[in-house]
């Protein structure tokens, strides 16, 4: 029986009699979406889905999902790009130019004269295995501990050099030694993003296609270490004298340290900077201890290798050297260039070094100095001369010595930081003290007038009683109630210290750094001290800061260099600024008082100048050097003796130096200053200090008032009553009533003649024996400058150490007449002087 359906024709009419009905058409209509509020329809009967309302107001600025992921993948696809495509477009370029760099011309202000050419690479390739592990080690600890084991690339260290290069922040350090090796030896120093880019590149093709010891040996070949030494066996000799497989551990520690700063860790040139070298050289043996590469006990038993003494090029010698190492000091202390970039050569530095000035300095310290040295006396193996000439108006350094020899004595000692001033800082407590309208403990103006106590060994009080700091005059003199200009002519330390409590010591710190000594300064110390000149600034310092008086308050920071420029481009050397460091008034007012200094104080060796001058003598402790330092209106010069051993390099007293008893500020630096400057300004009109000074008004001294009693201002405060009638110190007498800005009282403003005479009764005979002293002066004398004032009880008095003679009365003066005991320095140094030396010349 067949069960199958019966088969339809198609005919839509047609019913079947069994199996599925077809769909109602009726039912077939589409039916509205209940989700959908219009129920659209297309022309196939399919549901329209709503447009996507349009984004409106703030939502228009905030990307979609789409944006954000389409941005992210295109930042992608450029960066995989850009990475394909300098891959393949940078190549190992061949090695740069500093294997045939040019030599560095240095030349006169004139543009024309040469002074010294430098910049001839010192270079000897070696193998790897040549160098000892242990210093391979010491390199790795001193610059990438992981160098063996990291990628080519520091990917977080590039990312923020290129940041702090595009944003101008300067250089930022990090990069592997593999980066340091492709900039030093393919690329350059300059700091771009272009060179960054090409740096990163080449390392990654550079680590694909060399070993790490082959990196390695090239990096220790190429790098600086100063003393125009590239390469690490160019560096052995230069440092110490032998092969780098001949060096030991700490010797190596002490090179790798370099590569940091291979010019400011020179400890033999920077003795300054020892401190930073120790901490450098520390953290690279520790270094090596931590990664097993040195044991602890041998890291604990090792001593700091000092280096010898540089061995420059015969080029260099006389003051070419110095003049050289100077300027390289200047440009990389001021971002001008650093030490790396300078040393590729090819560039062309015009100093402000003018030739005549140069010889005439060079000749003056020959003359006075040098001339009188000699091989019998023990003493004079010591000596050592420095010196700077600035010319005021420009701030331009136009003669600088530096040494005997460049490369007979390695150290500038005309930039060196490390012995002390001594009373040439006196000036400025009186400039502090004229600048601030500072007042004695008894609320009188501080003037050229006002009256101190100058007894030796006073304790300095302040305003809630003493400081316990006790100063010594020189030779223990006492000189009881004393001008400000008798103290600054005679340089009283008993006054000057009190002066200093008087204005505020952080108060004179300023006004010092305001007049141009750099703040950085060893030994610059906030205490009343600091007018005895413990800090050690430098001779071009100190002639800076004076130069800032002569040119009446206006400072201006001083400069070495007018131009450098490199294949016809000129690099641009910082701004500088001019100034008024302190009032016309106060600079003023403090010349009027150098003059007396010069006139008829411990200065008047410098009035072998011929002009009018200001100045001031200075002495540090135990006559370890001795210094002058003085201005005319046109040129302010600062000249330096020092003591220090020849062979170990340590400071020593100048005792007997010259076939001098003892060495002072007024004779051979005053006397080398006073022959420079008459050469150095031979032909140029000679000019008179047009001086706007307030001189104060006099005040009488008290101890020759009747009744007054002695010691009565010690125990308050360190200025002297207004009673009694004056007294002029001997020698002096009557120079104030004579003197024309004294009669026309406080605030003279009238220029100071050209020839016409200070004092017209202080002429001083200059040829008077000297007191004969029984040995060294224990107390801080004249620019003898007792450190931080702080006695050896921790109280701040200072101890003479006298043995007890010389009976004194209950105030503290001596029972015998005190004028046997009122002896300056220039008395002491007139044997240096011409018999009879005129007020003014």
């Amino acid at each position: 029986m067949n069960h199958e359906p019966p088969q339809h024709g198609g005919d839509p009419g047609q019913q079947p009699s069994q199996g599925w009905a077809p769909r109602d058409p009726s039912t077939a209509a589409a039916t509205p979406d209940p989700q959908r509020t219009n129920g659209a329809t297309d022309a196939k009967g399919r549901a329209k889905r709503p447009k996507r309302p349009k984004r409106t107001g703030w939502r228009r600025i905030i990307p979609t999902w789409r944006m954000v992921l389409g941005g992210v993948l295109l930042l992608a696809l450029l960066l995989v790009g850009g990475f394909i495509a300098g891959y393949q477009l940078i190549d190992i370029p061949a090695a740069n130019a500093a294997a045939t760099a040019q030599a560095n011309v240095y030349v006169y202000a004139d543009g024309k004269t040469v002074i010294a050419r430098d910049g001839e690479i010192n270079r000897e390739k070696i193998p790897l295995d040549r160098i000892p592990q242990p210093i391979q080690h010491a390199v790795l600890a001193a610059e990438d501990r992981d160098f063996y084991s990291e990628d080519a690339i520091d990917i977080k260290a590039t990312l923020r050099a290129g940041w702090n290069t595009v944003t101008g922040k300067g250089r930022q350090g990090g990069s592997t030694i593999t980066q340091q090796y492709v900039k030093n030896y393919y690329l350059g120093q300059e700091q771009t993003v272009i060179r960054k880019a090409k740096e990163f590149f080449i390392s990654i093709k550079l680590d694909r296609e060399k070993s790490k010891d082959e990196i390695l040996q090239g990096y220790l070949n190429t790098s600086y270490f100063g003393r125009n030494a590239y390469g690490i066996q160019a560096a052995s000799h230069a440092y110490y004298g032998k092969d780098v497989e001949d060096l030991d551990t700490g010797q190596g520690a002490y090179l790798a340290s370099l590569l940091n700063a291979p010019s400011s860790y020179d400890v033999v040139a920077h003795p300054e900077n020892k401190k930073a070298v120790l901490a450098r050289w520390d953290y690279v043996l520790d270094g090596m201890v931590e990664h097993d590469w040195l044991s602890a006990a041998d890291r604990d038993a090792m001593t700091f290798p000092v280096p010898d003494k540089a061995k420059p090029a015969t080029a260099l010698s006389g003051q070419r050297g110095y003049i050289v190492q100077a300027v390289e000091a200047y440009l990389a202390a001021n971002k001008i260039i650093d030490a790396d970039t300078l040393a590729t050569g090819g560039y062309r530095i015009t100093t402000t070094l003018q030739r005549k000035k140069q010889d005439a300095l060079v000749e003056a310290v020959k003359d006075n100095v040098l001339s009188k040295t000699s091989d019998d006396r023990p003493a004079d193996r010591n000596v050592r001369a420095g010196g700077a000439s600035v010319d005021p108006a420009t701030g331009h350094v136009v003669a600088l010595y530096g040494g005997v020899d460049y490369t007979e004595q390695f150290v500038n000692n005309a930039t060196r930081r490390d012995y002390q001033v001594g009373s040439t800082f006196k000036p400025f407590v009186l400039a502090a003290a004229l600048a601030n309208g500072s007042t004695t403990q008894k609320d009188r103006p501080i003037t050229p007038n006002t009256r101190y106590d100058g007894t030796n060994e006073r304790t300095v009080q302040s305003s809630t009683g003493s400081t316990g700091y006790s100063p010594a005059n020189e030779d223990d003199v006492d000189y009881g109630s004393i001008t400000v200009r008798e103290a600054t002519d005679k340089s009283v330390n008993a006054v000057y210290a009190q002066m200093a409590q008087d204005v505020g010591p952080q108060e004179v710190k300023d006004t010092a750094i305001a007049l141009g000594i750099p703040k950085d300064t060893p030994d610059l110390t906030a205490s009343p001290s600091i007018a005895l000149g413990p800090a050690t600034a430098s001779a071009v310092d100190m002639a800076s800061a004076y130069a800032t008086l002569a040119d009446h308050g206006r400072q201006r920071p001083y400069t070495l260099v007018a131009k450098i420029s490199k294949d016809g481009s000129e690099l641009d050397l910082p701004a500088r600024t001019t100034r008024q460091a302190v009032s016309r008034e106060a600079a003023d007012t403090t010349t009027s008082v150098l003059r007396s200094v010069v006139d008829g104080g411990t200065g008047t060796a410098a009035l072998g100048a011929g002009r009018p001058a200001a100045g001031k003598t200075g002495t540090a402790e135990e006559d370890r050097a001795a210094w002058f330092a003085g201005y005319t209106p046109d040129l302010a010069t600062v000249i330096a003796v020092m003591g220090q051993d020849p062979d170990t390099g340590v400071q020593k007293p100048l005792y007997g130096a010259l076939g001098l008893a003892r060495m002072n500020g007024g004779g051979a630096p005053a006397q080398t200053w006073a022959a420079y400057t008459r050469a150095a300004l031979e032909g140029s009109p000679v000019r008179a200090f047009e001086l706007e000074a307030d001189e104060g008004p006099e005040e009488p001294d008290p101890d020759e008032s009747p009744g007054e009693e002695d010691g009565t201002e010690e125990a308050e405060g360190g200025d002297t009553e207004d009673t009694g009638e004056s007294d002029d110190p001997p020698g002096r007498e009557n120079s104030r009533e004579d003197s024309p800005q004294d009669q026309d009282g406080p605030r003279s403003r009238t220029p100071d003649a050209a020839g016409a005479p200070r004092h017209p009764g202080a002429a001083t005979h200059a040829g008077a024996p000297a007191r004969p002293t029984t040995g060294q002066s224990p107390a801080t004398g004249e620019g003898r400058p007792g450190g931080d004032g702080t006695g050896d009880d921790g109280t701040g008095a200072h101890r003479s150490g006298r043995d007890g003679s010389g009976a004194r009365t209950e105030d503290g003066r001596p029972e015998d007449d005190p004028d046997e005991n009122r002896r300056t320095e220039d008395e002491r140094a007139g044997n240096a002087a011409p018999a009879l030396l005129p007020a003014h010349p």
